[in-house]
């Protein structure tokens, strides 16, 4: 009789003693392994993402830098945005939406593959993966991504002299926040999605696109009419681009306003990633 019939536990070194080993090992490491097939996923188009991540610091912040700052402080000053240059008045702005850009990436369309067109979500969660851990393991490789990816921008921030303070690195953080911020919830939604007839490019359209015009990203949100401005104040690119200023220029707010903005994205993370496990568990469990 077998140790499976007598219910006694496998020898050691066994075929069933390293299955349920392996099992254990996957259930309890289950988050980082999709994170990690999520890393390896990015080498189909590892040469896009690499571009990408040093070409757009240096188109933007060169058109800003040299383009258009230029004509704003030769007409208004150096210092007539915010009491600093129109370069450092922009970069931390630029730098969040560069988190936000990431995060629309990373959480649309590989989600209705994963779900869909290539429903690699309900082969690990025939594994021992939890659905929870597949969330995780996604969040955690985005989060890898938007903090390289903005890390790189901020060191171009840096050779453009466009980071006065020298808590500036902190900006990185911010936008990293932002990014995740935005994107769980944009995940949520998409997990929501059995049939791609437009919807996320209507949320590119519609959401993301107006966020970045009226989000105080290009000029203060005080310059907008007021009945424009209430779009900023939902705006999580608005919360993470002027907590973004305090750290890289020391934008004068007061501190009540610095904690909402970080209660405020701290707020979004969490429903977003309790929001896509409560869907997704509902989703591969059926």
């Amino acid at each position: 009789m077998t140790a499976e019939h007598t219910g006694a536990a496998p020898p050691p070194g066994s075929v069933g003693d390293r299955a349920i080993r392996s099992t254990r090992r996957t259930r309890r490491w289950g988050s980082w392994y999709v994170a990690e097939h999520r890393f390896l996923s990015l080498r189909a188009y590892a040469q896009t993402v690499t571009v990408t991540a040093i070409g757009n610091p240096i188109i933007y912040l060169y058109a800003m830098g040299v383009g258009l700052a230029t004509l704003v402080d030769a007409n208004l000053g150096t210092d007539a945005v915010g009491g600093v240059s129109y370069l450092a008045f922009v970069a931390p702005a630029l730098l969040c939406s560069a988190a936000i850009a990431v995060a629309s990436d990373e959480f649309t369309y590989p989600i209705m593959i994963g779900f869909k067109w290539n429903p690699v979500f309900f082969a690990m969660n025939a594994a021992p993966i939890q659905p929870g851990q597949i969330i995780n393991g996604i969040v955690i490789a985005v989060f890898v991504r938007i903090f390289v990816t903005c890390g790189i921008f901020y060191a171009f921030m840096l050779l453009f002299g466009a980071v006065p303070s020298a808590t500036g690195f902190l900006a990185v953080f911010v936008a990293v926040l932002t990014g995740l911020g935005f994107g769980v919830l944009l995940m949520a939604y998409t997990a929501t999605l059995t049939e791609d007839t437009g919807q996320l490019a209507m949320v590119m359209r519609f959401v993301i696109l107006p966020m970045t015009l009226f989000s105080g990203t290009f000029f203060p949100l005080a310059v907008l009419p007021v009945w424009l401005q209430w779009i900023g104040w939902i705006s999580p690119l608005w919360h993470g681009t002027e907590l973004a200023r305090v750290f890289a220029y020391g934008l004068s707010e007061p501190l009540w306003l610095s904690v909402l903005h970080v209660l405020y994205l701290a707020v979004l993370l969490a429903v977003g990633w309790a929001w896509a496990r409560r869907i997704t568990a509902r989703r591969l469990n059926k």
